[in-house]
């Protein structure tokens, strides 16, 4: 038997480790399986955990209002070794490019332990772009002895990162959260239930649904995307609903310019499966998400990507979404595009996802299984 501990801190990596940990819960011959949270986002962390069910083992509590990078790196690090150490672990498993995830993985190597690493191989190539989390990135690859890539395009960027050892192309395992979570809210009963959630929302018109946390939008760029959010609300028929992020990087500025704006709705972040079920309402969706990017396709939602690169091209490639950056000019343009032309919509509504097809869990569950 195999002691695999899971380390992570934030929304979307619970939600992509999610299936594999309740995967892997039910293989007791194999793995005993430990989880160990940072705390990196509380509030959003923990409606995960309840949602699918997960109790951690180990919380390192870290977060802090405006708390810098130095101080969270600094503090996980120095609190995971004891974790480490009482735990056992041979294995510790993160996920995707946030600093618990790095944090987890240098400690793993600090203490010698295999580290898989899920969702490897994404890449911008721009150093500063996502920041921290491209170098997060780059740096837990050259770490990681399992490499787990969602996509062919993924592996070959560790290729040329010559890291060829170990690597296999297995999806997308946000696309097996999504899945699981339609299997619930997909009823009349759910139905109901969401929808008496937003009782000022005219679900008549097309539905615009924003998100927007990124640490290179917080300023200007974030400002030039409400004001084009407010010339749509005020020049078209439609009804633009902002799940506005706790960071008072984006709540300051995004209250500032839009709080009185007809026709958009302000709210509180959602919980998991109340976004799930937004989503699914929305016509389109302009975001700066990469979980969102992954999960629209399967929607059938287009997707305007409110950054200047992304490391999902896959969702360009295949048309499903378009890269709009933060310049208001653009981002009104291609928004009109899609009110106004029906064939254009369909064109991106009707692409098949390329990141993943529901297996994604159940893949690494039977590689490590065997390879560790």
């Amino acid at each position: 038997m195999k002691t695999v501990l899971f380390v992570f801190g934030t929304r979307p990596e619970a939600i992509k480790l999610a299936p594999l940990i309740l995967k892997m819960k039910k293989q007791p011959k194999f793995f005993r399986v430990k989880i160990c949270v940072t705390g990196q986002h509380r509030e959003m962390l923990d409606q995960i955990l309840k949602f699918f069910k997960i109790s951690s083992d180990f919380d390192l509590d870290l977060m802090k209002d405006n708390q810098f990078l130095f101080d969270l790196t600094a503090n996980a690090i120095k609190n995971m070794a004891a974790i480490i150490e009482e735990a056992g672990p041979d294995i510790l498993v993160v996920q995707g490019d946030t600093t618990s995830a790095f944090v987890g993985a240098l400690a793993a190597f600090y203490g010698q332990i295999k580290i898989a690493y899920v969702e490897d191989g994404l890449r911008s190539g721009l150093k500063y772009s996502p920041f921290p989390e491209e170098i997060n990135r780059r740096l837990i690859s050259q770490m990681a002895d399992f490499h787990f890539a969602p996509t062919v395009a993924a592996a070959r960027n560790l290729r040329r990162e010559n890291i060829r050892k170990n690597v296999w192309v297995v999806g997308n395992s946000v696309i097996d959260a999504l899945l699981y979570t339609l299997k619930i809210i997909k009823n009349k009963k759910a139905d109901d239930k969401y929808r008496r959630l937003f009782p000022g929302l005219d679900f008549s018109k097309k539905i615009i649904l924003v998100t927007g946390h990124r640490r290179e939008s917080f300023g200007q760029p974030l400002k030039n995307v409400c004001l084009a959010l407010k010339i749509l609300a005020q020049t078209q028929a439609c009804q633009i609903i902002y799940p506005v992020h706790l960071n008072p990087h984006v709540k300051g500025p995004v209250y500032k310019i839009l709080g009185r704006v007809k026709n958009i709705h302000l709210i509180k972040p959602l919980d998991y499966p109340t976004l799930i079920w937004l989503m699914r309402q929305a016509y389109f969706i302009i975001t700066d998400s990469g979980g969102i990017q992954e999960e629209a396709p399967s929607l059938h939602k287009p997707i305007l990507v409110t950054r200047e690169v992304t490391e999902r091209k896959e969702g360009l490639k295949t048309g499903g979404a378009k890269l709009v950056g933060t310049k208001a000019e653009k981002i009104i343009r291609t928004s009109l595009e899609l009110l106004r032309h029906q064939q254009k919509y369909h064109q991106m509504a009707k692409t098949k996802n390329p990141y993943g097809d529901g297996r994604t869990s159940e893949r690494i569950l039977r590689i490590l299984e065997k390879k560790s």
